[in-house]
């Protein structure tokens, strides 16, 4: 039998959108848990945020820190050997640029096109909160970043902004809010723990579950994509892929029951 290994985003689609809550997922975070199938976060989160959660959920498996930049394995979690460099107390595959440099990017494109764009290092820990509804005490933690800047326009989304990006040779996605970043995303860091695994356990079946354009990338790079719901009911559109699951409930109601179809355990 294959070995299953899930991932997954967070913001929408394994805690909800509005309130931050998992609850809604518990019985099949109890089954996975159970069944010893790993289940690693993939998340715009910073290291310091997906700590945070790991200990709240009792995760002790890898996880993928902002959309990509970096894969943190726990030391002794895998047997066979592979590169990677030491970093808070993780084996860390660094993927994604030093955040110095993406943020001395984004100013300089940002001072260039006169665009009215304001990243999480711009505002105070309170605006950060206030924008994205975590606690003051989870903005802290949500500016301590390591691979990308997060950001908004002031207004209306400059398509002209983010062509630049491109041409610049870097990336932006997005989730709640616009991300820039340097030539990494989702997909080829969950990739390259598919392989890890693989190596780990021969067969694998890989599932995913998000629910916006910067889930895309990790999506495409599983055997069984799924799109989560949102709270009013609409899909991101943007996330359209062949054979592509979608749930019929929003948030961490939708990723539960379909976590349980998908690994056998249909309520």
């Amino acid at each position: 039998m294959k070995k299953i290994v899930i991932f997954t985003d967070l913001d929408g689609t394994l805690l909800d959108e509005a309130d931050y809550s998992h609850a809604g997922a518990l019985p099949a975070l109890g089954v996975i848990a159970d069944s010893g199938i790993p289940l690693i976060f993939c998340s715009s989160k910073t290291r310091a945020e997906l700590e945070t959660y790991r200990s709240r959920l009792g995760n002790l498996h890898p996880f993928i820190a902002e959309n990509g930049g970096g894969i943190f394995i726990p030391h002794g979690y895998f047997s066979i050997p592979f590169e990677a460099e030491e970093s808070h107390g993780y084996h860390l595959i660094r993927l994604g640029t030093p955040y110095a440099e993406i943020r001395k990017q984004f100013v300089q494109l940002r001072e260039q096109m006169h665009v009215k764009a304001r990243g999480f290092a711009d505002m105070t820990v309170a605006e950060v909160a206030q924008l994205t509804g975590l606690k003051e005490d989870e903005a802290v933690l949500a500016r301590q970043r390591d691979f990308d800047e997060a950001f908004v326009f002031e207004g209306a989304t400059d398509e002209a902004f983010l062509r630049a990006i491109e041409a610049a040779g870097l990336n932006w996605t997005q989730g709640r809010i616009f991300h820039i970043m340097g030539r990494h995303d989702k997909g080829r860091a969950v990739s390259m723990l598919i392989s890890l695994y693989q190596l780990q356990y021969g067969d694998v079946a890989s599932i995913a579950l998000g629910d916006s354009l910067n889930d895309l990338p990790m999506l495409q790079a599983v055997d069984t994509p799924v799109l989560v719901k949102h709270n009013d009911g609409r899909y991101d559109e943007r996330t359209a892929i062949p054979n592509l699951v979608m749930t019929r409930l929003p948030g961490p109601s939708g990723w539960n029951e379909t976590v349980l179809e998908l690994t056998g355990h249909k309520q």
